[in-house]
C-alpha cells in the first residue's frame, strides 16, 4: 500500500507542498440536482419567488471555490486564477459545471467540487418551497453525479 502523506504516526497533518514545482493547474467538476419539472421551468423562466436562482448559485460557487480551505480541513489555501460556472436547466433539474484554474503547487479538484456542490445546494435552498410535498418532504429532489470530469497539470 502506498504511504499516505496526511498521516504521521497516526496523527493527521497537512501535506507540505513547499518543494513541489509551481505549474498551471485546472480542474472541471460537474453535478446535477433533480427537481420537479415545474420547478425547473420556474428557474428557466425566472419565476422563482426568491429571485434569480442561477445568478445566486453562480456567486455561491465562486465563493466556495475561493474558500475551499475553510470547508475541507487538509486543503491548502490557494491563489485561484479563474473560476467559470455554467448551468444547464434541463426538463427535470439543473446541471452545474465549475472550472477552476490556478498556478501553484497543488491541484484544484477540491475547489471545483466544492463550487459545484455549493451551487447545487444554493439552487435547492432557493426552490425548496416549490419542491416540498404536502408532508414537507423532498421526494424528487436530490443532488447526483458530482464528479471531476477533467484534471490538467502543466509541466514545471
Amino acid at each position: 500500500m502506498d504511504e499516505f502523506s496526511h498521516l504521521e504516526d497516526d496523527t493527521v497533518q497537512m501535506v507540505n507542498v513547499g518543494e513541489k514545482a509551481t505549474v498551471d493547474r485546472r480542474a472541471v467538476a460537474t453535478g446535477r440536482i433533480d427537481l420537479e419539472p415545474s420547478t425547473a421551468e420556474s428557474i428557466r423562466t425566472g419565476a422563482v419567488v426568491k429571485g434569480n436562482v442561477l445568478a445566486t448559485a453562480r456567486i455561491a460557487a465562486i465563493q466556495a471555490v475561493k474558500r475551499t480551505w475553510d470547508d475541507i480541513p487538509m486543503c491548502h489555501p490557494l491563489s485561484v486564477d479563474g473560476v467559470t460556472v455554467d448551468f444547464t436547466v434541463v426538463e427535470d433539474g439543473v446541471e452545474s459545471t465549475v472550472e477552476v484554474s490556478s498556478t501553484g503547487q497543488t491541484g484544484v479538484e477540491m475547489e471545483a467540487l466544492n463550487g459545484v456542490t455549493r451551487a447545487l445546494l444554493t439552487v435547492w435552498d432557493m426552490v425548496k418551497s416549490a419542491e416540498k410535498d404536502d408532508d414537507g418532504q423532498y421526494p424528487a429532489t436530490r443532488m447526483t453525479d458530482v464528479r471531476v470530469v477533467e484534471k490538467i497539470k502543466g509541466e514545471p
